[in-house]
């Protein structure tokens, strides 16, 4: 267990999956966890997910934090920045999950001095299954990518990664599950149109998306391997791959990923 406070600036959706999974998952006690945000809504909501304290003011959360997650949106992570910078504890590590908002910038608002992470996660964290990526400041050390490691293991999967990759990242599997959620919608409805009672097939469908990402995870065997197996020689799963094909789906999912990864470093470039 670790023996740090976790603070959380912003006690938002993802603020509050990751504190509810380190607690979850024994990393640190309720108690060891407090966030601020301006509403009262989203500091309760907090509070009951995580059984952690909540406050109103970030100040509070730099005076007794060791770990601060910026958890705020890009557009007002400059004023957070310039609200902490001289406030912070001098082993502090700040980790930021505000998309698009590099470490230089984080470094400049905040002292050049001040150990940073910054961590693309996604929604999935919420049930423990988030695959989050991650890339050091210049100041941060090989232990704090172990701790962040630990940390975002927590809740899924999480890997390093040079910080020019998190635009894709961003797109991948930042913005994937989205993606995804299509993917098991369209399924479903094929189900229905054959005559599956709805909730019939979008119980199907969800679970048979998560067991075939589970088994490209479990085996680290490639995507087309697999595919290969279940389609037997004039059966019906190849049928339905060239309908897929005509389709387009495989340039369809592949410009998506494009698309957000360019909207990505837009946002980056203001």
């Amino acid at each position: 267990m670790l023996q740090k406070v976790i603070g959380f600036i912003g006690a938002g959706q993802m603020a509050t999956a990751l504190g509810e999974g380190f607690v979850r998952a024994g990393l640190v006690e309720a108690s060891q966890i407090v966030a601020s945000d301006p509403s009262v809504d989203a500091r309760e909501r907090f509070a009951d997910a995580t059984g952690g304290q909540t406050v109103d003011g970030n100040a509070e959360v730099a005076r007794r934090a060791e770990i601060i997650f910026l958890a705020v949106k890009p557009q007002q992570i400059a004023a957070v920045l310039a609200e902490l910078k001289g406030s912070l504890r001098s082993d502090v590590l700040v980790v930021s999950i505000a998309a698009g908002v590099r470490t230089a910038a984080l470094a400049q608002g905040l002292g050049e001095e001040v150990r940073l992470v910054r961590v693309m996660p996604n929604t999935p964290c919420l049930v423990g299954q988030g695959a989050s990526a991650f890339c050091l400041g210049a100041s941060a050390t090989p232990a704090d990518a172990d701790l962040i490691q630990k940390l975002l293991s927590a809740v899924g999967l999480a890997i390093e990664v040079e910080e020019k990759l998190l635009d894709a990242v961003t797109g991948l599997s930042g913005s994937g599950p989205a993606f995804v959620y299509v993917i098991v919608e369209a399924l479903s409805d094929g189900g229905v149109r054959m005559g599956l009672p709805r909730a019939v097939a979008s119980s199907l469908a969800a679970q048979t998306v998560l067991g075939a990402a589970q088994m490209v995870l479990a085996t680290g065997e490639h995507p087309s391997v697999l595919k290969d197996r279940v389609a037997s020689p004039g059966g019906t799963t190849i049928a339905g791959l060239q309908a897929l094909e005509e389709g387009g789906l495989r340039a369809a999912l592949m410009a998506a990923v494009q698309a957000a990864t360019e909207r990505s470093i837009e946002l980056a470039a203001g």
